[in-house]
């Protein structure tokens, strides 16, 4: 792959549209399980379905998916949809289902006590339904509009306590750190999965986001991680579990090693994060084209090796700047895309959010990578969401003549 410039290749284009012509709307037969690489259906035989996902945010301190002030929650997920996303990955603090003091709080008096009156107001007028529910009911409530919405749901704890992710020192980078107790995580994330068991919408759980900091080893990495991965399937044994690894989700290198050990199968997807500045300025300064076939050879090995092994790797998060003048995220992007292309990769957008309720202190925050504009009403950059439909229909995998990708009924 050395000095290759990815792109997407025109031809694909028409593949992609033909293969949603030839599909013939069967509904997907859920849970979701993992066939070699791909993650297949409940099916005879496990027909593909590949994760096209947008990533919507609940981690923050209000602990409410973002938007909900905007627009009525059915509207957001309409948008998610008509983009031609097929999943969220929507984000979750520890403490939502672990900290009672905070969890049975209405959302009203969530903003309340950040002092947010105008956000509780705007959230009152657009969702009436959800401003005096308990957070956790109110989260609920999102995942049930988006399986109403055919949108399939991936929970990923993101953090401990709720705030913005993430650096080296808040604490929450790596088990035992300050606000990374392994024994509440576990119990947080086995209450969460006993939440959603019998939910079809909820099809994986992300175990832990952007493991990081001074203190990560692999040696508690493989205790910590296999324990969180049994404590979800015991508790839900129908949705994917979904593994992160060291470095800021950056590096699985490990596992060419030494595997994980589980007492299940057919229900592990690896994740991993590829940003445009996680190579600091490294498009904008070199060629593209040998940026391009260093980085992406890295990422193999320290990711990529996984689907020669057999495990279906999960992109889950990756973004670029939609103002457009970003020559570092515009090089990181075609790269990234084709990436996507030439393996057919699962992956999660960062992010849908077009504003934040409150970031880092800052209210109402306008997010730079967000699909969305600060309103939430209209695109950043319609010739990005059009950029990346390329990437959102399968065109590798089991039965993908039958099912396309547009064809999931979610039965909630």
């Amino acid at each position: 792959m050395a000095n290759k410039h990815y792109s997407v290749p025109s031809f694909l284009l028409t593949n992609y549209f033909f293969l949603f012509l030839l599909s013939s709307s069967p509904s997907s037969a859920f849970p979701l399980s993992t066939s070699s690489r791909w993650i297949v259906d409940d099916a005879a035989g496990g027909r593909r379905v590949k994760l096209a996902c947008v990533n919507l945010v609940s981690h923050l301190e209000p602990m409410v998916a973002e938007g909900l002030s905007k627009l009525p929650i059915e509207t957001i997920a309409e948008k998610i949809g008509s983009m031609g996303f097929n999943c969220v990955r929507l984000t979750w603090p520890i403490y939502l289902v672990t900290d009672e003091s905070l969890s049975s709080l209405t959302v009203r008096q969530s903003f309340q006590r950040l002092g947010l009156i105008d956000t509780a107001a705007g959230i009152q007028a657009n969702n009436p339904d959800i401003v005096d529910l308990p957070l956790l009911q109110a989260f609920q409530q999102v995942v049930s509009t988006l399986c109403e919405n055919n949108i399939m749901v991936i929970l990923d704890n993101h953090i401990t306590t709720p705030g913005w992710c993430c650096s080296n020192d808040d604490g929450n980078g790596f088990f035992n750190d300050r606000y990374f107790d392994p024994n509440l995580w576990l119990t947080g994330l086995t209450r969460m999965a006993t939440l959603f068991n019998g939910s079809t919408a909820v099809v994986g759980m992300s175990l832990r986001n952007e493991l990081r900091g001074p203190k990560q080893n692999t040696q508690d990495w493989y205790k910590y991680m296999q324990q969180g991965a049994e404590a979800v399937h015991a508790a839900n044994p129908n949705v994917l579990v979904v593994v992160s690894g060291l470095n800021y989700d950056k590096d699985l290198s490990f596992l060419s090693n030494r595997m994980v050990k589980l007492s299940f199968g057919k229900k592990l997807v690896f994740e991993a994060h590829w940003y445009g500045f996680t190579d600091g300025q490294a498009w904008a300064d070199g060629n593209a084209n040998e940026v391009c076939g260093r980085v992406s050879g890295n990422m193999k090995r320290m990711s990529g090796f996984l689907l020669e092994a057999g495990y279906p790797l999960f992109f889950s998060e990756f973004g670029i700047d939609q103002g457009g003048g970003n020559l570092n995220d515009n090089r990181y992007i075609n790269c990234f895309l084709g990436y996507v292309a030439e393996f057919d990769l699962d992956w999660a957008y960062w992010t849908i959010v077009g504003s934040y309720y409150l970031r880092q202190g800052v209210a109402g925050w306008s997010e730079s990578y967000g699909l969305l504009d600060r309103d939430w009403v209209e695109p950043r950059n319609r010739s990005f969401i059009e950029r990346i439909s390329a990437v959102q229909m399968p065109f590798r995998g089991n039965h993908i003549r039958e099912t396309g990708l547009f064809c999931l009924r979610i039965s909630c």
